[in-house]
């Protein structure tokens, strides 16, 4: 049995916060905002301009 938080499941929570993330990353776009993003293969975070340029950061 899942565990409940105010009604809703765990499931339920989970996908309204990925629903949530999309959402802002869409309206970042419209506003020509970069996007966090992390980059598992090279295990660094960047960010993500409308474009496609992908600007990372540097490691230290």
């Amino acid at each position: 049995m899942d565990e409940t938080i105010g009604g809703l499941t765990d499931d339920e929570l989970t996908y309204r916060f990925k629903e949530a993330i999309r959402i802002d990353d869409e309206i970042r776009r419209i506003k020509g905002l970069p996007v966090a993003r992390y980059d598992m293969a090279r295990r660094q975070s960047y960010l993500e301009y409308p474009d496609g340029k992908r600007e990372y950061r540097e490691k230290t």
